[in-house]
Order: C-alpha cells, then sequence, then structure tokens
C-alpha cells in the first residue's frame, strides 16, 4: 500500500523491506489512535512509572500539541473525563 515508503526506508536504512513495511505498519496505526485512545494509554503508560495525576494530565496535554492532527485544546477536566469517564 505505501510502496514508494517501504522502497525509501530500505534504500536509506538497513531495513529489510519486511522491517521496513512493518515499521510503516506501526507508525499508521500510532497515527491512527484517536484522542481519547491516546489519552487512555498515555495516561496508563505514565501511571505505570509512578507519576501522579497532577503531573500525568500536563504531560497529556503537553503530548497534545505534537500529534500529527493535534485535536482542540482540552482542558484537565475533559482529559480527565477520558480517562475515568
Amino acid at each position: 500500500m505505501h510502496d514508494e515508503l517501504v522502497d525509501h526506508l530500505t534504500r536509506s536504512t538497513a531495513l529489510s523491506r519486511g522491517e521496513a513495511l512493518r515499521v510503516v505498519q506501526d507508525v499508521l496505526a500510532y497515527f491512527d489512535e484517536t484522542t481519547q485512545e491516546f489519552v487512555r494509554r498515555r495516561h496508563r503508560e505514565l501511571q505505570a512509572r509512578g507519576l501522579v495525576n497532577a503531573e500525568i494530565f500536563q504531560r497529556i496535554e503537553a503530548d497534545l500539541k505534537y500529534r500529527a492532527v493535534a485535536p482542540p485544546e482540552l482542558t484537565l477536566r475533559q482529559l480527565r473525563r477520558m480517562v475515568y469517564g
């Protein structure tokens, strides 16, 4: 599906065609994640590192600005509701 990108990766890196294809698929899946899925996943990851919610939600808020298609700015309350309902 993304043959040109896979070809580019195989020419410019030491990746085999299969490895390059897997990388492309992983990156596309990462950016296919909805905002809500991203917030929940990121919350779990940061919580597992021992961070507390105040710091977690600040980091998530900052992370969202760097997504490929950034969502509208969300309040801390909106972020909390995504995680806890």
